[in-house]
């Protein structure tokens, strides 16, 4: 998994933490989360806010 697959990455996130919501998570807990879910593979430094956003829109849309 890399930072562009975010539906995924969503999928992970809501599976991993599915009691959170999504629309009150912090930015670098976000961050974090995706950096430690299984077959994320990709260089930490390539993530911005903009990929954090787009993330955190697929996650809404997958928890509803």
């Amino acid at each position: 998994m890399q930072w562009t697959d975010t539906r995924q990455i969503a999928e992970g996130l809501l599976a991993a933490h599915g009691q959170i919501d999504p629309q009150r998570i912090r930015f670098t807990d976000l961050y974090q989360w995706v950096l430690s879910l299984p077959g994320f593979q990709d260089h930490p430094q390539r993530c911005n806010e903009k990929i954090l956003e787009a993330i955190q829109m697929a996650w809404i849309d997958e928890a509803s």
